[in-house]
């Protein structure tokens, strides 16, 4: 069984060595965010810079978010065209090109929100800021793209990417219900995939994967500071049949494959090993009802929420329970690298 956009778990592992065999000869993702961030940092002002670089170990590298709000950083609205460019070249520089055009175009509904809200001024598809922390190809780095409905935050030390997580997406409309743009759905496979899945168990199987007919009004770990693992709730992967594991395979690939192949390596095994990987959905399974699911491995949480606006407004997050920030493997860094005080 196959699902649009997605492939089997075998032909995954082929692809992913292929990527590793074509990155053993190119550069590093890592080495490419650093020469797209200091070309960004190369370009600004002194007080743009100003606004755009903050200490590595600054607390505001963990304040994230995904609601409208004033932020640290340097917005794209205070860009010239020149820095917006290599801003989007960052931005390019850890996503897949399926997550960079999703990235985009959720920076492209807050124009949908302005005419839909008669154009309040938080609506603004140029408010999502550029952050970076630490100097970019030192050991360790970081940087942040984030507005409304994005957050997306990596974490480097050296030639290595050691996290990608937080990772926030956001619709709202999940589904452009008129005007040229009318039925586009940014966030469409995490939802149809999902409901693929659950329409597909059969009614023992339900019992354990539906939990409530109610949906959370949203994500359950909302924007937290550190990610905590949830009670394991749902059904299980080895209580799927062989085609409803490569429809969980295909739904986690949605998320993970946001972001360059070569730096999810580690939770592309994971998705190969589904056995200790549950799934739990609640609310509605026709469209237009509110529903949620998520998907909670032993290192790895995604949740989705659809019940906002009339369920036509997602919330989808995936987090790293070890490991948002890099804070696991940057602690094994500090261990292995003297670093001065």
């Amino acid at each position: 069984m196959r699902c649009p956009g997605c492939i089997g778990t075998s032909l995954l592992t082929l692809l992913l060595l292929r990527f590793f065999l074509i990155s053993a000869l190119a550069s590093s993702p890592a080495g490419e965010m650093a020469d797209a961030a200091q070309n960004f940092l190369a370009a600004l002002t002194p007080d743009q810079k100003a606004k755009a670089l903050f200490e590595f170990r600054h607390d505001e590298r963990y304040d994230w978010h995904f609601i409208p709000k004033p932020r640290k950083g340097l917005p794209i609205k205070e860009m010239t065209t020149p820095q917006r460019l290599l801003a989007h070249a960052l931005l390019n520089s850890g996503l897949s090109q399926r997550g960079y055009m999703k990235a985009t175009t959720i920076m492209s509904l807050e124009e949908i929100l302005y005419e839909l809200e008669k154009r309040p001024p938080h609506r603004d598809a140029e408010l999502y800021y550029v952050t970076v922390f630490g100097q970019p190809g030192s050991a360790p780095w970081g940087w942040r793209v984030e507005g409304h409905h994005l957050s997306l935050n990596f974490t480097i030390a050296g030639d290595k990417v050691l996290a990608v997580t937080p990772s926030f997406l956001g619709a709202n409309p999940a589904k452009i219900l008129s005007g040229p743009r009318q039925g586009l759905r940014v966030l469409g496979g995490e939802e149809d995939l999902a409901r693929q899945l659950v329409t597909s168990l059969n009614s023992q199987q339900r019992q354990i994967a539906l939990i409530t007919n109610v949906a959370p009004h949203d994500i359950i770990t909302g924007a937290d500071r550190k990610a905590k693992a949830l009670v394991p709730m749902g059904i299980a992967g080895s209580s799927l049949s062989q085609p409803q594991r490569e429809l969980l395979s295909c739904l986690l690939c949605e998320y993970v494959f946001r972001c360059r192949a070569e730096i999810t390596e580690p939770v592309s095994r994971a998705i190969e090993q589904v056995d200790n990987i549950h799934f739990v959905w609640a609310g509605g399974l026709e469209p237009g009802q509110g529903h949620y699911y998520r998907i909670q491995g032993l290192t790895f949480l995604m949740e989705y929420d659809n019940t906002q606006n009339g369920a036509n407004h997602i919330h989808t997050v995936w987090r790293d329970l070890t490991n948002d920030f890099g804070e696991d493997l940057l602690r094994k860094h500090y261990d292995q690298v003297p670093h001065p005080r």
